[in-house]
């Protein structure tokens, strides 16, 4: 339970910056500054950072039977909640 807790920030992050994508394409951009930032900072904290989750991920599930390309791509959507989690195969 813990861990899909934990894993729900990131999917409601993403979720977030999709409203802002569909916000900007309709015309309907919030007035607020506070929305806006947090959208920004989503957006940064969801895309560079889980990016730079990879090379370490990568390094934690060698040996483990996990493709790097499914490592790369679970940590690119839920960052350290997912890589952090797994137990050792």
């Amino acid at each position: 339970m813990k861990t899909t807790a934990l894993r729900a920030i990131p999917v409601l992050g993403w979720l977030y910056l999709v409203g802002g994508i569909v916000a900007v394409a309709t015309d309907r951009v919030p007035e607020s500054r506070v929305l806006r930032a947090a959208w920004w900072i989503d957006a940064f904290l969801s895309v560079v950072v889980h990016a730079a989750q990879i090379r370490p991920a990568l390094r934690a599930a060698a040996g483990s039977g996990r493709s790097p390309i499914e490592t790369a791509v679970l940590t690119q959507i839920f960052g350290m909640t997912w890589w952090r989690t797994q137990e050792k195969r």
